[in-house]
């Protein structure tokens, strides 16, 4: 797995590895039971302190994206969600307002952007076919 860091961007570098090993989970890019990469030595391939990458992994395992197992290190857990419902939906609608401000910026309309959306949606659902098929 590579991780690009922006340090211009402004988002915490914690969010974007966060956010990167999400997508990864998401796509397929990443296995259940994969493991992810050491702390130290991806700290150093980044050139960020250890407690970064720290934070992003204690980040997604309160998500439940991944477990640690002590001695082992870290690994993508199985797409069984902890969340109920409430809070799942709660999560994603933070996302999705999100996504629609950042769409009404760049002046994307309401057809192009739920294309957009329809289009990516697809996309993970054969990435995911893709994946389950070549196993």
């Amino acid at each position: 797995m590579v991780f690009q860091i922006d340090f211009k961007t402004g988002k915490p570098v914690y969010l974007q590895l966060v956010d990167q090993i999400r997508y990864a989970a998401a796509s397929g890019a990443v296995r259940p039971g994969e493991p992810l990469p050491s702390i130290r030595p991806l700290a150093e391939e980044l050139r960020v302190i250890r407690n970064t990458i720290a934070k992003a992994y204690a980040e997604l395992e309160s998500q439940g994206v991944i477990e640690t197992i002590p001695g082992k290190g870290c690994f993508l857990k199985e797409n069984h969600s902890p969340f109920t419902k409430r809070v799942r939906d709660q999560l994603l609608i933070k996302e999705v307002d999100e996504a629609v401000v950042t769409a009404h910026h760049l002046q994307v309309d309401r057809d192009a952007f739920l294309a957009l959306v329809k289009e990516r949606l697809d996309y993970f659902e054969r990435k995911v076919n893709a994946d389950k098929e070549g196993k």
